[in-house]
């Protein structure tokens, strides 16, 4: 299942794991999870061959979702949850969710999902669409769940500033390199 494969979201979810431990670490998970089924119902429904039929539309996505990525990037690599564990947040519900429209392997995922599955024979494509999309969100709950759990458990190790600060620095490296996968 493509959610328990490492990629950006995953990344994400194990750096708010790491940083704010695993219940605060909730809202990363579920937003990677509503996003991704949000958009594993809207692209095999049609939005896909509308982004992907208008050139402009696609590289403004790109390069908007390049910017965001940096920024989450910078986000997670400079935390400091150890110096202000109350002011600190972890990448949120909302930022974690829309992240989603600007992750490669998301999109890649959803439009193979949608050739794959999706069948002119099985009904309508809304209702095949949100099977798809409820589907996806329920089995990446668990799978992402194993990516905060690490990150929570890691938790104990990263206890000191130098250690905790070279795995933030290491996870937002590791996430700003995906852009290769959004504007190559």
């Amino acid at each position: 299942m493509a959610a328990v494969t490492p990629g950006p979201s995953n990344i994400m979810v194990t750096a708010a794991g790491a940083n704010a431990g695993l219940l605060r670490g909730l809202p990363c998970l579920l937003g990677v999870a509503t996003g991704m089924g949000l958009m594993m119902f809207l692209v095999p429904w049609g939005l896909g061959s509308v982004v992907l039929g208008y050139p402009v539309v696609l590289k403004t996505l790109n390069w908007g979702g390049a910017a965001f990525l940096l920024w989450l990037s910078w986000k997670i690599a400079t935390s400091t949850r150890i110096e202000s564990s109350l002011e600190q947040e972890p990448v949120g519900y909302l930022q974690a969710a829309a992240f989603q429209w600007v992750n490669p392997k998301a999109w890649l995922v959803s439009a193979s999902a949608a050739g794959t599955f999706l069948s002119a024979g099985a009904g309508s494509p809304v209702v095949q669409s949100v099977y798809l999309g409820g589907l996806f969100f329920l089995a990446a709950l668990p799978s992402c769940f194993v990516w905060l759990a690490f990150g929570a458990t890691i938790q104990r190790v990263l206890q000191s500033p130098r250690r905790l600060r070279m795995f933030n620095v290491a996870m937002g490296v590791l996430l700003a390199v995906s852009i290769v996968l959004i504007v190559a």
